[in-house]
Formats: structure tokens, sequence, C-alpha cells
């Protein structure tokens, strides 16, 4: 593969070369290892940045019909959007559905836009290993919004706050009261929570729910990034096409406001850190990956369930085998 034609042609919108990049990226091949850092070593010199937003949300709340409506809304007002939906993988098959871009046939079918479905594989926190990576390409295809759908798996989905700019926290009318608003973990990390579905028949408990919600939010500690007003909950109608207009612009006005107070850049940088000790990890797992080394977890396993050895020496001999390879 052609590394340099690869990059000019991400650089120059190429919607079909994004993909084959991210593709790239996503691969645990080795020799398809190396490409990747040279292709984002290239991409990374010219800079280019893009409003990152991560969504969250259960399933069922109506993700996908907001993403479109939302993106939707954006390319209309002349913006380019990408699109990065993390789908669960089965713990059974490590098989996806991957099915966003079925469900956002409007907006798959939009020239501005761009709907790239990935699997979560095996790495925690609602998003996968790679989707940092992905991020970048979409920032070097000259996106200007990058919608970040995680897997919506519940609080410990926080993953998604290393990733992002600004964070979007989806809930279903009805879906809890003032106490599970002040439940801590992904609730922290919500710039503005929608309550999706404000219309027909449940308009009047997504309003009782966003009250809720507001009141909850007062509760929180302040945080330093925050300006007056912020964290806050809104009604949304992706359905309707109601609210989205107003949530974009407390998007716009909070992300303005964190790069003028300097809290941008240093977010940026925060999680540059984040991804390069998760990096450091996620290859001395990889240690672990080798035929020699599965072996040895296998007997030292044995050991341990026969009651030769406790958990934490058999652990230790471990380290010190791979340690001494």
């Amino acid at each position: 593969m052609d590394i340099t034609e690869l990059s000019n042609k991400i650089l120059n919108r190429d919607r079909r070369a994004l993909a084959r990049a991210i593709t790239l990226v996503e691969s645990q091949r080795a020799d398809h290892r190396a490409q990747a850092e040279h292709l984002l070593s290239e991409l990374a010199k010219h800079h280019r940045q893009a409003l990152r937003i991560g969504l969250s949300g259960t399933p069922g709340v109506g993700k996908s019909t907001f993403i479109e409506s939302f993106g939707l809304m954006l390319t209309a007002q002349g913006l380019r959007v990408a699109v990065l939906a993390v789908d669960p993988s089965s713990a059974r098959s490590g098989g996806s559905i991957l099915g966003d871009k079925t469900r956002m046939e409007r907006l798959a079918r939009d020239p501005n836009a761009f709907i790239r479905p990935s699997p979560s594989q095996t790495h925690l926190g609602g998003v996968a290993r790679r989707s940092r990576e992905a991020v970048a390409l979409c920032e070097a295809a000259d996106y200007d919004v990058v919608l970040i759908e995680t897997v919506g798996v519940g609080q410990s989905e926080t993953v998604v706050a290393e990733i992002s700019d600004l964070f979007l926290l989806l809930l279903a009318p009805a879906g809890g009261d003032e106490l599970q608003g002040v439940k801590r973990g992904i609730m922290e990390i919500a710039d503005v929570i929608l309550v999706n579905k404000a219309d027909g028949d449940l308009k009047p408990a997504a309003t009782r729910t966003c009250a809720d919600y507001s009141g909850a939010l007062r509760l929180l500690r302040k945080r330093p990034q925050d300006p007056p007003g912020f964290p806050k909950a809104m009604m949304v109608s992706a359905l309707e096409d109601r609210g989205l207009a107003l949530a974009w612009e407390e998007l716009q006005q909070l992300n303005t406001w964190r790069c003028e107070q300097g809290h941008w850049s240093r977010r940026r940088a925060e999680q540059a850190r984040y991804w390069f000790a998760q990096e450091v990890r996620q290859t001395l797992l990889a240690r672990l990956d080798t035929p020699q080394a599965r072996a040895r977890m296998i007997d030292l396993a044995n050991s341990v369930a026969n009651g030769d050895q406790s958990a934490t020496t058999a652990a230790q001999q471990m380290l010190a085998d791979l340690d001494s390879d």
C-alpha cells in the first residue's frame, strides 16, 4: 500500500481512502500497524482539527435517530460531519451487527457526511481501541465535526471523555428521578444531557425528566472547565427535529468559552498523555498473546486451581518469566 498516495487522497477529502485508512488502523497485523503509524505521522503534520463530540445513551433511547437528524442539520449549514459508531461485540462469537449505517440511511447518502461503524471488540469504556486514531483520520480528511457514538453500556462508559471535546448524554423520558441523576460515573463527564423523544404522549414525561436532571446537575460539584449554567439538561425530539438547533448553539457556546479560557488546549494535552499511557499498557498486555505465554498461563492457572500456589505467587512467576524472555 502506497502510504503517501493514501495520505494525499485523505487530505483531498476522498471518503473511500478514509474508509481504507480506518480499516488499516483497526488491523492488528504487525505490518498494518507499521503502515498505520506511518500514515498517522504523515497526516499529523497538517494539524487539522475538528470539534469532537462524544455521545452515549442506553439502547433504545434514539441515538441513531438523533445523530441522523443532528448530522443533517449540520450538513445543511455547510459543515462536514463524520460519525464513528462503536457497536458492542459479542463476548461469545466476537461478532458485531454494525447496523448504524443502515439506520442512518439519509445521512449516509449526504455527500458532506461520513459514517463508519466499528466493533468494540474486547476494549472496555464504550469505544474501540483505535477510535482515537480513527478520529485523527477524520480530522485529516477535513471534517468539521466528528461524532463518536459509544456502545451505550452504562456508567462505566467514561473513556469517551478521553477522546472528545464535548460529551452528550441522551436519556429517555421517565428514565429516572433526581436520585438517579446524581449517580457518579457517566453523569460526571456529561456536558449536556438531552432528554430525547420529547414529543407526542411522552412530552409531559420528558418535561419531568428534564427538570429532575436539571436539579441533579446543580447538586454535582462545579467543574473548572464549565462556564455558568453548565452542565445542563435540555429536551429534544430527533423525530420532529425540535430542540436540535438550540442544543447545537449551546454546544458551540460551551466550546468557544473553553477555547477562550485555555481549557480546550489543556484538555487535548491531557488526552494525549492518557492515550500514551494506554498504548504502553496495551503493548505490555500484547506480550501475553504468544503461544509460549499462553501455554505458561495455562500451566500456572492449573497450578492455582489445584491449590499448589496462590494467585499472587503465580502472577509474580508469570511476570518474572516475561522479564527473562
